[in-house]
């Protein structure tokens, strides 16, 4: 059975960052290749279908190894949905790293992924950070083009904020449809810049303001990279929130790594969590986020707010 190929539907994706061995230009081994299918079975087992790549990660190492699975399982690329993001460039030599969202660029970024993921066709491309220097319309030309050429079905961005958003859009018929953010029960400003307004405190925020508000309203979907913050609430500790963590798991008999990403899929936003673990216990871990309703209540809810900023709300 094909995966459902519209990112949108799926509830939890797996982060790819993790595959391919070191950060460096060093050939990959067989033995990255074995540790990228190990994941890969674990992320299956916990019911995603939906894998999330760059093609910087790992200086584009963590493409090949899943291209190598790919090659390796007859009928894998048919039951998930791969998506990946261009538009960064690594340091190289005396060049600093820096973002390029060029048309060609783009282009050339895609065929490459292309090649290394050993597929015809993305089935999500996204911008992974703006570019000061781009120019809207000559994006758009290249995602269009990208389209009718049958080699990317859906496009979205990343770390863009909602006019970052609508100044792409505004140049392609192509509908953006995902803004991958990093939001957590740590990294919480995309939540607090909300309730901050009209609050001395909303000066120091920094996220952009209505820009959940605009990607719901436009039926843009969200994911949240980083959201189990490496582990931060999870460890055994007496800090009060992971003492939380642990009580509400017990309580709905699932996990703390669940009750993390329970606390971003239950906001009315529709975010999807990017786990980019590659230890199978650990994603193992997280299948109640795919299986389960998120089983937190209003209540409950802020109360995990509340205790991880450490202050009152104003």
């Amino acid at each position: 059975m094909a995966a459902q190929t519209d990112i949108r539907t799926h509830r939890l994706v797996l982060g790819c960052m993790g595959l391919g061995g070191d950060w460096d230009t060093r050939p990959y081994t067989s033995e990255d290749v074995d540790r990228a299918g190990t994941v890969v079975e674990a992320a299956l087992a916990a019911g995603i279908t939906a894998f999330d790549h760059a093609d910087i990660y790992r200086y584009g190492k963590a493409e090949a190894v899943f291209g190598e699975v790919l090659a390796r399982s007859p009928g894998l690329r048919e039951r998930i949905v791969l998506q990946s993001k261009c538009g960064i460039r690594l340091p190289d030599g005396d060049r600093p790293g820096l973002y390029d969202l060029r048309g060609a660029s783009i282009l050339r970024r895609v065929e490459e992924s292309l090649g290394r993921l050993r597929t015809d066709t993305l089935d999500v491309l996204l911008l992974h950070r703006p570019d000061p220097l781009a120019d809207p319309a000559e994006i758009g030309e290249a995602l269009a083009s990208l389209h009718a050429q049958g080699l990317v079905r859906q496009f979205g961005v990343s770390n863009m904020s909602g006019p970052q958003i609508a100044s792409v859009q505004a140049h392609t018929d192509v509908p953006l449809v995902v803004d991958q953010l990093e939001m957590s029960l740590a990294r919480r400003d995309w939540v607090e810049a909300g309730v901050l307004f009209n609050t001395p405190a909303a000066a120091g925020n920094g996220f952009a303001p209505g820009t959940l508000e605009w990607c719901a309203a436009g039926g843009i979907g969200l994911q949240a990279w980083g959201p189990l913050a490496r582990g931060r609430f999870t460890a055994t500790t007496d800090a009060p929130v992971n003492r939380l963590v642990a009580d509400l798991a017990r309580r709905k008999d699932t996990t703390p790594e669940t009750i993390l990403l329970w606390w971003l899929q239950r906001h009315p936003a529709g975010i999807a969590p990017v786990v980019g673990t590659t230890r199978p216990e650990r994603i193992a871990a997280c299948a109640d986020a795919v299986r389960r309703e998120p089983d937190l209540t209003h209540e409950e809810w802020y109360e995990l707010w509340v205790t991880a900023r450490g202050t009152a709300l104003p």
